[in-house]
């Protein structure tokens, strides 16, 4: 179940923090995913055209078991910013359902829209483009990466709802 929350007032209450505790990621992002609101602590993938590990990340458990319940994550993949290949599709996004996962930030590409706006989970884009990617098996993961010049932690949480993303060092809601 995805917490009450409002990016609008995770801002009013947290603007004066300093950017290593709280940060807004640019309005670049479109939606493709069912789920609009959505937010959770997070995994990171960095990769450039091979989403090689976005496939291992949401074929894997995308949820973490705490004493208030069972909370999803949210992956963010550092593409480059990359238009020219989608970094996920269809039977991706249907894998990060099935596991679990709250939702999937990308700095770069998707693929298959239809099927992915009616899959029960978040996702983010800067734009679709219908070019699979190699795979190469190449990137890196679970370390700091930069989306549209700002940082996010592995265990950053990230809120997402209508108005946009912010990303903070600790849980917030």
């Amino acid at each position: 179940m995805t917490p009450t929350f409002a990016t609008c007032d995770l801002c009013d209450a947290h603007k004066n923090e300093p950017p290593e505790l709280f940060r807004v990621l640019p309005p670049v992002f479109r939606d493709f995913g069912a789920r609009q609101t959505f937010c959770g602590p997070v995994a990171t993938v960095k990769c450039f055209e091979d989403n090689s590990l976005v496939k291992a990340a949401v074929d894997s458990v995308g949820y973490e078991d705490t004493p208030l319940g069972r909370i999803g994550k949210v992956l963010v993949v550092d593409g480059a910013g990359s238009t020219r290949r989608a970094l996920l599709g269809g039977n991706l996004g249907a894998a990060a359902v099935r596991n679990g996962w709250a939702g999937v930030v990308i700095d770069g590409c998707v693929r298959d829209v239809a099927e992915l706006a009616v899959q029960e989970v978040g996702i983010r884009a800067l734009a679709s483009v219908p070019m699979p990617t190699e795979k190469k098996n190449q990137g890196l993961q679970n370390l700091a990466v930069q989306i549209q010049g700002v940082w996010v932690h592995p265990g950053d949480w990230l809120y997402a709802d209508a108005d946009g993303m912010v990303v903070s060092a600790t849980r917030l809601v």
